[in-house]
C-alpha cells in the first residue's frame, strides 16, 4: 500500500514537481565516469568510438555516421571535422593558436587500420577543414604527408575554399602575447634573451642544457590539446584521425606529433587503435601511438599498454603534458596520462552500444 501511495504521487498524484524533477534529471547527460588508476574499461562491445577529451558533439558525429552506415574512415573524418567546425577548446580548427608571427595553420592526419594507409597534412593554410585534406591525401595521392603552402595548393585543386583562419579571438591573443614580452615561446640558447624579450633571435655561443628542462614546468599545459580519435567497426575495422592548431606562439613551420604516423595516433585492424595529446614536440620522439598498439599486440590490455606508455615517456621528460586513448578490437578501451601541477586527471569520451549516449570518462594521472 505505502509503495502503490509513493508511485501515485510520483506519477502526479499531489506532487507534479517530484515528475518534473525526475523528468530533468533524466534528460541531463551523465556525469563523468571517474576510474581509479590508469583506465577506464567498457564490456567488449563494437562499434565503438573513443576520442580525447570531453568533445561530446565529436563523438556523437562519428557515431552518428556509423550508424547511418558511413565507414569506420567516414565516421574519423566527420568526427575530427565536427571539432574543426567548432573550435574545440580553442585547439583545434580555425582561429585559435596563432604562431608567433600572428597565424593559424593546421595539422590533421587519418589511417586506415586495413590498408595501413596514412593521409596527413601539416602546416597548413587557409583551409579549415584539415582532416578532410588529410583524407584526400589518400583518395587521391601516393603519398603520405604534405606540408606547408603545398598543402594548402594541394587542397585548392581538391575544392576546399581558401579561407582566413584568423579571428579576432586569435588576433587578441597574439597582441596579448606580443604586449607581454613574447612570453611563453619556444626559443632557447639564443640572443636576445628568448626569457625576457621578442626575436629576432640569433643563435648564442653558449648552449644550455637545463633550459630544456625549464621549458617544460613554464609551457602552459592548455597549448597543446588535440582532438585524436579511434574508430573500430561492428566487424573489427579501425580507423584513427587527429587534427589540430598546435602549440600557440609556436615557432612557424613547427610541426608537432598530430599528423606523424605512430605519434598522434595509429591503427591495425588486427589490434586495435591508439591516439595521443599533448605536447606533441616532447611525445613524437617517442611515438606512443604505434607502442601502444604493439603492447596491445602482445596481448596487454588497452588500460596498460597506455599506462607503459606514458610511463616510458616518463623516465625521459619527467613534466611532459600528456595523454594517450586506447582501444582494441573487443571493445575493450583505456587511458592513461602524466600527472603535472594543474593536471591531474585526463577526460575522454566513449561511445559504444551499450551506452545510449556519450559516456565521458575520468582517469587519474599516473
Amino acid at each position: 500500500m505505502m509503495y502503490e501511495c509513493s508511485r501515485r504521487a510520483a506519477m502526479g498524484c499531489g506532487a507534479p514537481h517530484v515528475f518534473r524533477l525526475l523528468l530533468l534529471l533524466w534528460l541531463l547527460p551523465p556525469p563523468p565516469v571517474s576510474v581509479s588508476g590508469v583506465a577506464g574499461v567498457s564490456p567488449a562491445a563494437l562499434p565503438l568510438v573513443v576520442n580525447t577529451w570531453a568533445f561530446r558533439k565529436a563523438t556523437e558525429t562519428a557515431w552518428y555516421i556509423l550508424k547511418s552506415g558511413g565507414s569506420e574512415l567516414d565516421a574519423v573524418e566527420r568526427g575530427c571535422g565536427q571539432c574543426e567546425t567548432d573550435q574545440c577548446d580553442g585547439s583545434v580548427g580555425f582561429g585559435g593558436s596563432p604562431d608567433e608571427h600572428g597565424e593559424t595553420t593546421l595539422d590533421a592526419m587519418i589511417m586506415d587500420g586495413n590498408t595501413m594507409e596514412v593521409g596527413a597534412v601539416a602546416d597548413l593554410r587557409r583551409i579549415k577543414n584539415a582532416i578532410g585534406v588529410a583524407r584526400k591525401v589518400i583518395q587521391h595521392t601516393k603519398h603520405t604527408l604534405l606540408v606547408g603552402e603545398s598543402a594548402s595548393l594541394f587542397a585548392e585543386s581538391m575544392g576546399f575554399p581558401c579561407e582566413d583562419l584568423t579571428t579576432q579571438n586569435s588576433l587578441s591573443i597574439y597582441l596579448k602575447w606580443l604586449n607581454q614580452s613574447c612570453q611563453p615561446n619556444y626559443w632557447k640558447n639564443v640572443i636576445p634573451d628568448a626569457s625576457k624579450s621578442c626575436g629576432p633571435y640569433k643563435q648564442a655561443k653558449q648552449l644550455n642544457s637545463e633550459e630544456w628542462i625549464n621549458s617544460q614546468k613554464r609551457i602552459n599545459i592548455h597549448n597543446h590539446d588535440t582532438i585524436g580519435m579511434i574508430v573500430i567497426g561492428g566487424s573489427g575495422n579501425v580507423a584513427v584521425g587527429t587534427s589540430t592548431n598546435g602549440a600557440v606562439h609556436k615557432i612557424q613551420g613547427r610541426v608537432g606529433d598530430s599528423p606523424i604516423a605512430g605519434a598522434g595516433a595509429y591503427a591495425d585492424s588486427t589490434i586495435g587503435g591508439a591516439a595521443a595529446t599533448g605536447d606533441g614536440d616532447i611525445m613524437m620522439r617517442f611515438l606512443p601511438s604505434y607502442q601502444a598498439v604493439e603492447y596491445m599486440r602482445t596481448g596487454t590490455d588497452p588500460a596498460i599498454a597506455c599506462q607503459k606508455v606514458i610511463s616510458r615517456i616518463q623516465k625521459y621528460a619527467p613534466y611532459f603534458f600528456g595523454a594517450v586513448i586506447c582501444a582494441n578490437t573487443t571493445g575493450s578501451f583505456g587511458a592513461a596520462c602524466n600527472k603535472v601541477p594543474g593536471f591531474t586527471q585526463f577526460h575522454f569520451m566513449v561511445y559504444s552500444p551499450l551506452l545510449n549516449q556519450p559516456s565521458e570518462q575520468v582517469v587519474d594521472c599516473i
